[in-house]
């Protein structure tokens, strides 16, 4: 989202490509075997998010709202590093990139632009997942162009849209199931599930003004998701008594999210909730479905709050890129929610127990900011010291 002038600042320090090998299995081959997701042997599965990254051209696209002292050597290249840094620093087993990758107006080549904004999760050999904003499509290429564009990417696990619906709004609409530990009796299981969204770009009803919003088509084939989820979960072997834990990842904030003030949500309220002029009732859909614990939004660069509402958690990951608007003095930043399965009597991992989030600073030290539980079986929004 393109707003006012007024982001971030700390550029990044280290330019150098990560590569790491972490908790994934059956490696996504040149023969187009499905890369599978579960959780790590110790139980954890950690979700770095990147919201915004505004990329455009590299080293000759300029930087926004840093310290005029920043301006000379700040760039998209700025952006690449503090992706790299954080996948080194938090060795993230999936990362999410929740749109507004590209900045489109200023991208003189999409496809160009959109590998070169993705290459450190392409380089590092970690899973990761894209959905789009309303910029993304602003270049040479269709919002369609630019989905596909991003599902044909190294390691991607991004899909166009579901194999088995024909009919439904927008590009991107998918989900993931992320698996037990390998050898436990939820091995089979998916013990966390992932939704993805085109929440779209811009109003195309002549009557209504302003963003895009989730469309009835994509509320059904979420409800259908989650019920098959649902189902599978409470079934034999291990039936469970409720549906696993789900997550839902999407660019334009619901207009739910203004139902904070600063009593009740952990983080910052910066400026308004930029949301559709209308509600399509995607929020009361979520909570009719019973699994959603936790919604993960950008557009709105200077807000990172997470707030709970009638159950779900709806968090901001704040600004990420440096070719976005943000304020001087505030640094870009990215979201990490982790989820903890449980010990069983028997010693081994059961049910998620517990998800947690943080944010990262783009400053010296990537400090650790807003550490909290958004869920857990016995209770929700309790705080954290600032190390998680």
């Amino acid at each position: 989202m393109a707003k006012k002038n007024t982001p971030s600042v700390s550029p990044s320090h280290f330019l150098g490509v990560v590569v790491f090998s972490l908790c994934f299995f059956v490696p996504k081959s040149v023969l187009g075997v499905k890369k599978e997701l579960r959780f790590r042997k110790n139980g954890e599965f950690k979700i770095l998010q990147v919201a915004d990254m505004h990329y455009a051209d590299g080293k000759t696209t300029s930087c926004l709202n840093v310290f005029p002292n920043q301006m000379p050597t700040c760039s998209d290249l700025n952006t690449t590093a503090f992706v790299e840094r954080m996948i080194q620093a938090e060795k993230p087993d999936f990362v999410v990139f929740t749109g507004d990758n590209i900045f489109g107006v200023h991208a003189t080549d999409a496809a160009k632009s959109l590998s070169a904004a993705f290459q450190p999760a392409i380089a590092s050999n970690i899973p990761w997942a894209a959905i789009l904003g309303n910029h993304d499509q602003q270049s040479t290429l269709s919002r369609e162009g630019v989905m596909k564009h991003i599902v044909g990417l190294k390691n991607t696990l991004s899909q166009v849209n579901p194999a088995e619906v024909h009919i439904i709004d927008g590009f991107g609409n998918y989900n993931l199931e992320i698996g037990g530990v390998k050898g436990s009796r939820f091995e089979n299981k998916s013990a966390l599930n992932l939704y993805f969204l085109d929440s779209g770009d811009y109003s195309t009803v002549p009557a209504i003004h302003g963003y895009g919003w989730i469309k009835p088509s994509q509320q059904l084939w979420f409800q259908r998701t989650s019920a098959k989820l649902r189902r599978a979960y409470m079934r034999q072997p291990e039936a469970q008594r409720g549906p696993a834990p789900g997550l839902v990842y999407f660019h334009i904030p619901l207009p739910e999210f203004a139902s904070f003030d600063s009593s009740n949500f952990t983080g910052v309220r910066q400026e308004g909730i930029s949301s559709a002029s209308v509600n399509s009732g995607f929020f009361t859909t979520m909570v009719e479905a019973g699994d959603v614990k936790g919604v993960f939004t950008g557009h709105d660069h200077l807000n990172d709050f997470c707030g709970e509402l009638t159950g779900i958690q709806l968090c901001y990951a704040g600004g990420f890129g440096y070719h976005a608007y943000g304020k001087a003095g505030w640094s870009r930043r990215a979201r990490v929610v982790m989820a903890s399965l449980e010990k069983t009597e028997q010693g081994g991992w059961g049910a998620v127990k517990s998800i947690k989030t943080w944010k990262r600073l783009d400053d010296e030290h990537l400090t650790t900011v807003d550490g909290q539980v958004l869920w857990s079986k016995s209770h929700a929004g309790k705080c954290l010291l600032n190390n998680p």
